[in-house]
């Protein structure tokens, strides 16, 4: 009875989380083996990834909002780059106030989403052609406010948010002269997890969310449900506005700068997260929301953590790496795909 209950609930599109968190923890698993002696199974390399990759856990979640819609968004990266710059300029060289600057880019955030929500939803244009013009846009703006490196040095509230150590009561070590040290993250993570957390509600408890994986669906049966499409899409391209200048001001607080080449291949590292997550490339469906792409980060840091501990491989193996897990996934989603249409004949 209890096997063929737990063989019910990974039927489906859940075995795509399952085979994504059984894949993190056995190469995390491998990494505390292989790396002992690289520090690689202290908590505090585990908080470490968390802390690099705050920015791109929000990114991730506002990604898989629109691929739940059939849509892609491929400007998240220059988007984030874009809100660096405007925190850096604003912030270090107009001496603006850290919040005001911080409200300033979350609020432009909002109205970029906005722009091109209703342009994909209202004007039926494709999501990938408009994704890209937004992508040219926010990348021309970083390098007319400045083709030169900003780096935020004088504004004390900004720096003092940046490197806050959030010290953790678990996972404590000793070093060699006895003292007990206590692991840490920065507020990075902590806005990262609390947004995570608000969008997982919001996909799963709303008529939101609900609305969204209807729409990613089959938008005619949307609209026969008497779901408003367009608006739906509209929302969630504003949202995901939204979540991309978060994501922007989180990814600032860990660089405390900002460059034209900033977060450059950001919006793939995002995309492949989702895709790893389980989240559908067809729409419709993305398991657990945001705790599959939040795995899906977290197999990318693993990724990194293996190579900054190796020591001799190449940064780009991240990237060759994680394209070979992308392909495998999508290829996973289409066996998928191919199994649920032959069970409805």
């Amino acid at each position: 009875m209890k096997t063929q209950l737990f063989k019910r609930k990974l039927d489906g599109s859940n075995f795509l989380l399952f085979v994504t968190i059984v894949l993190f923890v056995i190469m995390y698993i491998a990494g505390c083996i292989i790396f002992a002696d690289a520090g690689f199974g202290k908590f505090q390399t585990f908080c470490n990834m968390l802390i690099d990759n705050a920015g791109l856990i929000i990114a991730a979640s506002g990604m898989t909002i629109i691929m739940i819609t059939g849509g892609i968004d491929i400007s998240i990266g220059s988007v984030v780059g874009l809100v660096c710059m405007m925190l850096a300029y604003s912030m270090q060289n107009m001496g603006m106030n850290a919040w005001a600057a911080i409200f300033l880019v979350l609020l432009f955030g909002v109205v970029f989403g906005a722009v091109q929500g209703f342009l994909v939803a209202y004007m039926k244009l494709q999501p990938f052609i408009i994704t890209l013009a937004g992508m040219f846009f926010c990348r021309g703006l970083t390098a007319i406010i400045s083709v030169n490196q900003i780096a935020i040095t004088e504004n004390r509230t900004f720096l003092a948010v940046a490197n806050k150590d959030i010290r953790l009561l678990i996972g404590a070590t000793v070093n060699r002269r006895g003292v007990k040290m206590y692991p840490f993250i920065h507020p990075s993570v902590i806005i990262a997890l609390v947004a995570m957390a608000v969008i997982w509600y919001v996909c799963k408890y709303t008529k939101f969310g609900r609305n969204l994986f209807a729409v990613g669906g089959n938008e005619q049966s949307a609209l026969l449900m008497g779901i408003n499409v367009r608006k739906t899409k509209f929302l969630a391209y504003m949202l995901n506005g939204f979540l991309a200048s978060l994501a922007g001001f989180v990814f600032c607080l860990n660089t405390t700068s900002g460059f034209v080449e900033q977060a450059r291949g950001f919006e793939m590292d995002a995309i492949a997260s989702a895709v790893i997550g389980g989240t559908m490339l067809t729409g419709g469906v993305g398991i657990g929301t945001v705790v599959g792409p939040f795995f899906g980060v977290l197999i990318k840091a693993t990724i990194e953590t293996y190579i900054r501990c190796n020591g001799t491989l190449s940064s780009w193996w991240n990237k060759i790496v994680l394209s070979a897990l992308l392909c495998f996934f999508i290829v996973l989603q289409s066996v998928f795909i191919m199994m649920k249409n032959q069970k409805r004949q």
